[in-house]
């Protein structure tokens, strides 16, 4: 029973860490805000969503193993797929706008210049798809966890 807590209390904290870092991104990467202070901002309040991402992902992995549930329990309801799958696009999404941090502070760094408006809006809008997605995630938890899908 410890160890479920603290596999759930690890879950949670990630997650809650992955919306907090998402959320500053999306405050962050903004025309009217965006300057060379802030771009290196983004890179790392980025780095660090990404480990949240990945915590969340172990986290998650090692509930359906060493959790009261077992894995067999999880790994054939759908739902835990569902969630998954919607990590996995969120992960996929993620990717580019941390190749453009990553390019902005490049830039920055070498001529001192600022991206595009136009990118800047494009990295945005791919930001707040991750969030608004990552918002219905835990919808399938509560469902999953209440025994849903099987």
């Amino acid at each position: 029973m410890t160890l479920e807590a603290i596999l759930a209390y690890v879950h949670f904290l990630a997650i809650l860490t992955m919306v907090v870092f998402i959320s500053s991104e999306a405050a962050l990467c903004r025309v009217e805000w965006l300057n060379k202070a802030v771009v290196e901002r983004l890179a790392r309040v980025d780095a660090i969503y990404g480990m949240a991402a990945i915590l969340v992902l172990a986290s998650g992995i090692a509930r359906t193993i060493w959790g009261v549930k077992g894995s067999s329990w999880y790994w054939t309801n759908p739902l835990l797929h569902v969630k998954l799958t919607l990590f996995i696009i969120v992960g996929l999404i993620s990717i580019f706008p941390t190749l453009t941090y990553i390019r902005w502070r490049r830039q920055v760094r070498e001529s001192g210049t600022l991206p595009a408006e136009a990118e800047v809006r494009k990295t945005r809008k791919l930001v707040m798809i991750q969030a608004h997605i990552l918002v219905v995630i835990p919808l399938f938890a509560v469902f999953l966890a209440r025994g849903f899908g099987k």
